[in-house]
Order: C-alpha cells, then structure tokens, then sequence
C-alpha cells in the first residue's frame, strides 16, 4: 500500500505546483496522478530492494490538455526516489523528448518543492567521435592507408574544402569549450551523411582503448547519467537497452521504474527491433570486396599467429558464401516470379509473402547454409576484435603494435556487425515457430541497386507481446504506459494484445478538461459517393471541398491515399489550389510554419496530410479550425507483418477485420480528431467524409469510440 508519507508529499508537490503557477486543479490530473501513485508506491519488495511478486504496470489513457508530463512526473519522481529507484522517461519523438527536458521538468522543480536531477540519454549516434575526426583531418592521412581499403564500409577519408572548414570549427569549439560534441548543439543543420563520417557504434568504438577516451562527448554525457534521478530518453535506447540483456546503457531494469509517454507507439517499435532484413546481391558485392580487400592486406602486412591464420581464412570464407548467396538469389527470384524490368517506379516495390511464414524446404535449406556460413564468418571477426583489443592492451604476443590494432578495430568492428546481421536474418528466416505462438512474417522485397535491381529478404515478429512480457514488464521493478490514445472502441483489448501487458496491469481513462460537444461539431454530410469507389469519391471531394472549409482560417485536410491526396488537388481549379499547401513537397515541419505564416498574415489557409498529419501536429487556435477527414482510415493491407499477422488470427477462428482493422482504424480516426482542440479555447469542426460510420455495423462502434463532440449526420 501506498505509504502515508509519500502520499502527503505527493500531494504537497501537486499543491505548491498549482499555487505557484496559479492553476486550479484539473480532475482528470488528479485521477492520474492517483493512479500511478497507488500502482507504483505500493509495489512490495525484498531485502535486497528488488520487486516481488507480479510486475508492477499501470496503463492510463490521458486526454489532450489533461497535462500528463505533470501528472506522472510527480507521482513518479518522489515514488521512485523513495524506494531508491532511478526513473527512466521514454518518448517516442524527439519533439516530446525536448519539451519534457527544456520545458516540464525545470518547470516543475521550480514551482513543486520537490528536488531531483534529470538528465537527456541519447545514442552514441548523436556524438562525434574524435577519433574520427582526427583521422579526417590528419595531414597526408599516413595513418589510414588501411581505411581506403574499406571505403565501401564507410570510411571514406577524402576531405572536400567545405568539410575541412566544418571539422577544423568543430575543432576550434570543442577547444574554446563552446560545443560538447552532441548533433543537436550545433548551430547549423548538418547533413546526415557529413554526420555518418563524424560518428561511431558500439562495434567501432575502441572504448577505454581509445587516446580519446577522457575527452570522450559520449562518455562524459554517459557518466553524467549515472548521478542523476530522472533520465530522459526515447523508446528505441531502451528498447535497445533491453535487447543487450539491460542495464548495458541504461541503469538496471530491475532498479528501474519506467515511464513510457506517446506509448501506443511502444509495440510497434518493439517489433521493428526485432525484425531482420538483409538484400542479396549487395551482401554478395560486398562479400566479394572483403575477399579482396583482406587478401591486399594480408599482402601489405603479412601477420603472425592467430591473427594472421584467423584474416588468412577469411577470403575463402567470404567466396564460398558469396556463391551460396548467388544460388539463393536464384531461387528467391523463381519463387516471387520478379521480372528484372519490374517498374520500380510504382507506388510499391513487388513482395512476394510467405503465407503463414512458411518457407518452402529448398530456400530454408540454402538458408540455413547461409546461416551456417555467416556463423563462422561471425565466430572469426568476433575473436578478431577480441584480439585486437589485447593488442590495444599491449599485448605483444599478439604480433601488431597498439596503434595498428587500434586503427584496425573499427575496421573489423563494421564487418562484424554486418555479418551478425546477416546471421539473426538467416536464424530468424529458416527457425521452425513454435506451434502455439504467433508465427514470423517472412517475405522478399524487390529493390534497386545501382543499375540492378535486388532481393530484400526480410523475417520479423508479428506481435511484441512476448519480447516485451518476458524482457520489459517481468523484468523492470515497474511501469506506467500513457498516451492520447491507448484504448481502442473504448477498450484496452488492442493495446493489451500487441504489447503483451501483464494480466495483473492496471487499466485507467482519465478525462479531458475540455468541452468537447460546446466546442466542436462532428458532421458527416452524405457525399452520394461510396469511399470504396475511389474515382467517385474523388470527384465528390473535389465537387464540395471549397464550400466545406468556407469560414474557417485553418482547415486540416486529412487523406488515407497519397494518390486520393493527389488527385483531389489536382481536380480543384487553379485559383483555389494556392491555397492549398500538400504534404511533402516541403519538409513537414516547413509545411507547418507556412501554413502558420499564412494564418498569422490573415490569409486562409488549407493542409493536405497523410498519416503523420494526423498524429502529433500541434496547431492550436486558428490554426486549425476544421478538420475534414476524407475516409475510415483503415491500413492498406498490403503490409506484411499486418497481413501475416490476420492470417494468423483467421487461422485461430477469430475475425481479423473486427479484431484487427477496425479497432486499428478506430485509434487512428480519434488521433485525427484530435488535431482540432488543442487548448481550451479552441473551438471548430470536424467533418467525416465516410457514411460507413453510419450504413455499416461496425461504423457504430467506430462513431461512438470518437470523441463527445456534438454531432450532425445528415
């Protein structure tokens, strides 16, 4: 039971938080912060601190303006440091992460009383690495003779004058101590493959063997995460973290209390973890460029011992394989019948889906000869690097020089990783699925490459719920999942299907502050056209949009197609389309300010988005006074780990459509809805151009999963 003690300071933070910002309590605000107190202060534990008993998860659905970073935040904090736990709060977008750091949590120690530290996780991606900057701006580059060699793995070391001004600045701030090293701290926008020289993995970094390492950007900010109370991050590093077994860049999960907000994201980015991918001709290419790069190698530096025996291997290792993957291109390319001159131009790349993941014999065979082939090439970059780093160590039995192995390290460290790749591809494309659990998707890609065209032969999980059971809810000492939207047709069954929440999770709606049906209309006017009919739809958009977003100043206009998005522009007349701005001809944050510069000029203006529009957009007040949604946005099903994972439930007995397609499209519709009430004061209107809410069985549930907005249905 939640102790009186950190009730009473619970609520002493909410008070003095309110009182000195001069709010009044919101009910949904206070309803969530009990929540989470009662689940998360009450969790018993042993002598040693560690939860017992069933995992400790809570799961609240929060509506816009319910003010949840305040909420969880103080429950969370002071229950946390009271049971000597470090929380870890994970967004699932950047823009969130940086408005927790630089906004709520400052805010909140100045205004709540209470005292905590709080720091941002990033990956090591995020850092440069000195060591690679130094290599790029060595005069004559004498150290990296052996880096052209592997100049297809990325470490190309030509300078062009632009860059050499870029890395002697950021040698001068780093110096002047006016720049830490971290992407996102320097004052200019640097393009991703600028930045991809600039920076290291975990498989290139030499770690404490590095000359480096003190001065380290990443490494400090690591360090720096260890003293602090609250840790900020993303769902991918812990997700990552988890992979590595926890604890490797995050602290402990079992010491660990978890808050996940944007959390309906969470099963989806568990499953894009856990997904494998591999093209076969590149890896061949590149198969073919090892044999030949470790051969000019081995002829430039002849190298005793076992180094020298494990690189000699390697050549022939790299041949062999490379024929395997020649034979399994054929096949690949019988199988899903590709034609060479299929148009790669088209909307979809062709894929060929294994139905019910199941390989037929002859590929698995190849595959698992695949699998057996990159597993010795794995086993042998893997005692490479182990010996390299003994070399770095000062190992002389070795036979190199501590430099050597360590301008080596990376080298092998990049070869390595792709060989393990290749490997869990292999592994997860021929392993037999367990009878009673859900099956992997597994299918092949046509793709471009260069001039040829490839095969992508990919295998992922079709539900995170296990990975996420047995790694993250058993595991951590406890948890908060929260969002917009975490129920579909008004029940958590969705959610606790895909992210596999204990059976014990405690599930909560929390309302929100606003009026929902005295600020907004939902009208569904009968367009005489049926939306499964695309051209006639089309034409009665075209036909009624100017006089559906008369009066208001910011119309959302949301598309479930890029091709309906497209044609209906393209039908309106010259004069209006100006008015209109669609989505990505620009970039989808310069979309938004020009639409706000217009507004903000008195000029009206009209969106056109996808999806993406659809969640996260921030448009508050005039910005957004209409949002017309052209139809039910359910997914294309075209999409493998969808399909796989329908075929799956049909093949139980269930119904897919009802289990599956229409909750999904009943989520996806109340994120659209909630593009219009951004605040308190906004008010406007929300038009549905679909009347299978109406004509349909299902359309009913749909309608009554939306919002309480005041409706019109003709």
């Amino acid at each position: 039971m939640l102790s009186t003690e950190l009730k009473s300071q619970i609520q002493g933070a909410y008070s003095r938080f309110l009182e000195a910002k001069g709010l009044k309590p919101r009910y949904g605000q206070r309803l969530m912060i009990a929540e989470v107190a009662k689940v998360l202060g009450a969790i018993e534990t042993d002598e040693e601190g560690r939860r017992e008993g069933e995992p400790a998860v809570v799961a609240v659905e929060a509506g816009t303006g319910t003010g949840k970073t305040v909420a969880y935040s103080l429950a969370a904090i002071p229950t946390a440091k009271a049971a000597g736990k470090r929380l870890v709060i994970a967004t699932a977008t950047v823009a969130l992460q940086e408005q927790i750091v630089n906004k709520d949590l400052p805010d909140l120690m100045r205004n709540s009383g209470l005292n905590f530290s709080f720091a941002l996780a990033k990956g090591r991606g995020r850092y440069l690495c000195l060591s690679k900057l130094d290599v790029l701006l060595q005069e004559g580059q004498a150290q990296s003779a052996t880096a052209q060699l592997f100049e297809e793995e990325g470490f190309g070391i030509d300078v062009d004058e632009v860059s050499q001004k870029l890395f002697n600045s950021m040698i001068e701030r780093l110096a002047g101590n006016r720049w830490d090293g971290d992407r996102d701290a320097w004052p200019e926008a640097l393009e991703d493959p600028v930045w991809a020289r600039l920076t290291t993995d975990h498989s290139q970094c030499t770690g404490r063997h590095c000359p480096n390492f003190q001065q380290c950007s990443f490494y400090k900010a690591r360090e720096g995460m260890t003293k602090v109370d609250v840790i900020v991050t993303n769902h991918d590093m812990v997700l990552a973290d988890l992979a590595l077994g926890g604890g490797a860049v995050l602290p402990d999960p079992r010491d660990t209390l978890y808050v996940f907000d944007e959390g309906h994201h969470l099963p989806d980015k568990a499953i894009g973890h856990f997904a494998h991918f591999t093209r076969l001709r590149s890896t061949a290419d590149w198969l073919g460029q090892i044999e030949k790069n470790l051969t000019k190698l081995l002829a430039q530096h002849p190298l005793p011992g076992e180094l020298g025996r494990l690189i000699e291997g390697v050549p022939e290792l790299a041949r062999e394989l490379r024929t395997q993957q020649q034979f399994m291109f054929t096949a690949c390319e019988q199988v899903a019948d590709f034609k060479a001159g299929e148009d790669m131009e088209g909307r979809e790349r062709p894929r060929h889906r294994f139905v019910g993941g199941l390989v037929p014999e002859h590929l698995r065979e190849l595959g698992l000869e695949l699998k057996k082939g990159f597993a010795k090439l794995n086993d042998v970059f893997t005692r490479l690097a182990e010996l390299l780093k003994e070399a770095m160590d000062g190992e002389a039995t070795v036979g190199i020089a501590s430099h050597q192995a360590e301008e080596w390290y990376p080298l092998f460290g990049s070869l390595l990783v792709r060989a393990q790749g290749n490997w869990e591809l292999w592994t997860a494309f021929t392993v037999e699925d367990p009878q009673d659990s859900p099956p992997m998707a597994r299918w092949l890609t046509l793709a471009e490459s260069g001039v040829l065209y490839d095969i992508e032969v990919n295998a992922s999980p079709i539900l995170a719920a296990e990975t996420l059971r047995r790694n993250l809810w058993h595991v951590a000492y406890g948890a908060l999942v929260t969002s917009a939207t975490l129920t579909a047709l008004n029940s958590f069954d969705r959610f606790r299907m895909r992210a596999g929440l204990p059976r014990n999770a405690v599930t909560a709606v929390v309302p929100s502050p606003f009026h929902h049906a005295d600020a907004g209309v939902l009208r569904v006017p009968d367009l005489k056209a049926d939306p499964r009919e695309a051209a006639a739809h089309t034409a009665a958009i075209v036909r009624e949009l100017p006089r559906l977003v008369e009066g208001a100043r910011g119309t959302l206009v949301l598309f479930s197609s890029r091709r309906q998005m497209q044609d209906v522009f393209d039908g309106l007349d010259r004069e209006w389309r100006r008015r209109v701005l669609i989505q990505g001809n620009l970039s989808k944050q310069e979309t938004l300010n020009k639409h706000k510069a217009r507004i903000d000029d008195g000029e009206t203006s009209v969106l056109f988005g996808l999806a993406s529009f659809a969640e996260g957009v921030d448009l508050p007040g005039a910005y957004c006074e209409h949002v017309i949604i052209a139809k039910i946005p359910f997914a294309v099903p075209d999409d493998p780990v969808e399909a796989a994972l329908a075929e799956w439930i049909e093949a139980r007995g269930g119904n897919p459509f009802m289990e599956i397609a229409v909750p999904d499209a009943s989520l996806r519709l109340v994120q659209a809805c909630g593009r219009l009430l951004r605040t308190e004061q906004d008010r406007g209107q929300i038009t549905l151009l679909d009347r299978r809410v109406v004509t349909q069985r299902y359309g009913k549930a749909i309608l009554n999963a939306l919002p309480p907005f005041r409706r019109e249905i003709e």
